[in-house]
């Protein structure tokens, strides 16, 4: 059970007593070196006074201790405020709320903004619900962004769920949704969509924060279209300027360095090559694996990557820190070691290397030495979120010849999805591909496989079909249910048989990530929850995609993350070919091609 965390309007008395010192503190901090955040500079020989969870005093607080005042000596190491992420996915670590707050809560972050679109997709608005209820028990202030593009393509694909103005507005009265998850739809926000800005309109109606998806390199009339439609922030740079001039136009350019989508050594050259003010600048993760929580860590590791390119420390820290709380209005609240705050604090015995010692959250000790100190208690979802790959019925090889009418040709030109290696694009191919017994056949030494996107919401049993180009695959399959965004069933293999089994076997587990071969399953992930996450430890989790990954590797496939470079082949937000359970998408004209060029 976590202590009570007060308002400050309860505790205004209290807080007054204890900086005057008729009360004791609580507890207080001692002979610290304070980043102080507010003004950028390093304090020495700082005391924090603590009670009710906020904080009461900084400076001097030998006068507010009492007989039952715990005393914490820093002995001489840096104190920070704790470090927020303001843009994080936690469906993409694959572990529940609950398991998520126990990997990253050690590394130094004392809150999340979570958007959690993943699950919305599958399960709509009660996936919300179903993941705020397991963020609430927890030392991690867990907020959350209302995702804001369910569908993420609509028309182009069948998602679990659909959400609109009507839901937008509800949600907007939740005391935990403290703004709008990430609006990729632009377009629509710039040409005037009616719905898109009727849920701009709820989120600003209710004084929240209106979280951004801006991904064009436009930095001209469209991103002061998207800014003035009230988006304040925005984690899509990748480049220099792309983040420069959204600082510029007053949007926070949230610096994403996740596991997949490193940007920030680009993006923060905004910062190291400009003599600018920082204060629109964050940084934040968006998506992170188990294995990165575990071998990197999760804020702490992006701060000293900011540091590492040439950032200062203190401004680093203040990029997770009051940067954050300002982007979301709640600096009243959070950010800072300032009076009135809540007492989420860390010491740091290296402030270069961002070595965390000790987290504070509310006051109390909860991780000390890279271990928590406080019990959390595991996650506990329904049973309807842990039945949600439905298939029409089981699979079978023939369910992914892709077949031509007779009399076939010896040979077709096909469309191809190629890949990019660690890139979130693809490029649309023509390939020629040959044809046996009338069907369109695979080809090694092309590098081209099949691929399928199978609906798996309301077993509907629509199936889109394609090739794919890129994996460097010599056999076998691989499948998986975490897709993004609808998150049907995705299945990428060299032969039928493999692609059934694959399939097969992650609608028997509830969903997750799978690689076969001949018949085999080498390793497998179950994701029961929503066919997304686990409530297993990142440590376990961690184990096994590295199972995953030796496995792909055994298949022929040598690329960076190549699970997250799958999961992205369905996204038809993204240029230049996808694919999705309705068929292949040309996401640059935005319309539905066939498979067979000039068919």
């Amino acid at each position: 059970m976590i202590k009570r965390r007060y308002a400050l309007a309860e505790v205004t008395e209290k807080l007054a007593a204890v900086a005057q010192g008729r009360e004791p503190a609580d507890t207080v901090i001692r002979n610290a070196r304070l980043v102080n955040v507010n003004t950028a500079e390093i304090v020495s020989g700082v005391d924090v006074a603590i009670t009710q969870g906020r904080i009461a005093l900084v400076g001097d607080a030998s006068h507010t201790i009492g007989e039952t005042t715990q005393i914490i000596d820093v002995k001489g190491h840096y104190i920070t405020p704790g470090f927020m992420d303001g843009h994080i996915h936690v469906e993409s670590s694959m572990l529940s709320v609950k398991e998520y707050a126990r990997a990253v809560i050690p590394h130094g972050t004392t809150a999340i903004f979570m958007d959690p679109h993943e699950m919305a997709n599958v399960l709509g608005m009660d996936g919300v619900r179903l993941m705020i209820e397991d963020g609430r028990n927890v030392p991690l202030r867990v907020y959350t962004a209302m995702p804001s593009c369910v569908p993420a393509a609509p028309g182009f694909e069948d998602t679990g769920a659909e959400l609109g103005p009507k839901e937008i507005e509800e949600a907007m009265t939740w005391n935990e949704v403290v703004g709008l998850g990430e609006m990729m739809n632009f377009p629509g926000v710039i040409k005037g969509n009616s719905a898109i800005h009727q849920e701009l309109q709820a989120t600003l109606n209710a004084n929240k924060t209106i979280t951004g998806h801006y991904s064009l390199p436009e930095t001209g009339a469209g991103l002061n279209a998207y800014v003035a439609a009230g988006v304040r922030c925005c984690h899509e740079s990748v480049r220099m300027e792309d983040a420069l001039a959204k600082m510029r136009l007053g949007m926070y350019a949230q610096l994403r360095e996740g596991s997949a989508w490193h940007d920030l050594k680009e993006t923060v050259r905004s910062i190291t090559e400009n003599r600018i003010d920082t204060r629109y600048a964050t940084l934040i993760s968006d998506d992170t694996h188990p294995e990165t929580l575990v071998a990197l860590g999760h804020l702490d590791h992006i701060v000293k990557r900011a540091i590492e390119e040439g950032v200062n420390p203190v401004t680093a820290v203040q990029m997770v820190t009051i940067n954050v709380a300002q982007c979301f209005e709640m600096s009243r609240d959070l950010g800072s070691i300032s009076p009135g705050r809540w007492a989420d604090i860390l010491v740091l015995s290296d402030l270069t290397k961002v070595k965390v010692e000790k987290v504070i959250i509310n006051g109390e000790l909860v991780a000390e030495n890279g271990q928590l100190t406080v019990a959390i208690s595991g996650s506990s979802y329904p049973d309807y979120a842990r039945k949600t790959v439905h298939l029409a019925g089981k699979l079978v090889a023939e369910d992914f010849a892709v077949s031509l009418p007779a009399p076939a040709p010896q040979h077709a030109k096909v469309r191809v999805i190629e890949i990019m290696e660690a890139k979130v694009g693809t490029y649309h191919r023509e390939c020629s591909l040959a044809v046996e017994a009338g069907r369109v056949q695979t080809d090694l030494n092309q590098d081209i496989i099949k691929a399928a996107v199978i609906e798996r919401h309301k077993a509907s049993g629509s199936m889109g079909k394609g090739f794919v180009k890129g994996f460097r695959l010599k056999e076998g399959a691989v499948a998986s249910t975490v897709s993004h965004d609808a998150h049907n069933l995705l299945i990428v293999g060299t032969n039928d048989s493999d692609m059934a089994l694959a399939g097969n076997t992650l609608a028997e587990a509830g969903g997750g990530l799978v690689a076969v071969k001949n018949g085999r399953v080498m390793a497998l992930l179950p994701l029961p929850i929503a066919g997304l996450m686990c409530e297993e430890p990142a440590e376990t989790v961690a184990g096994k995609v590295a199972d995953l990954e030796k496995a792909w590797r055994e298949l022929g496939c040598d690329l960076v993350s190549p699970f997250m470079t799958t999961s992205l082949l369905a996204l038809a937000v993204l240029p230049e070919l996808r694919l999705t359970n309705r068929g292949l998408v040309d996401t640059v004209n935005f319309k539905f091609v066939d498979l067979l060029v000039d068919a």
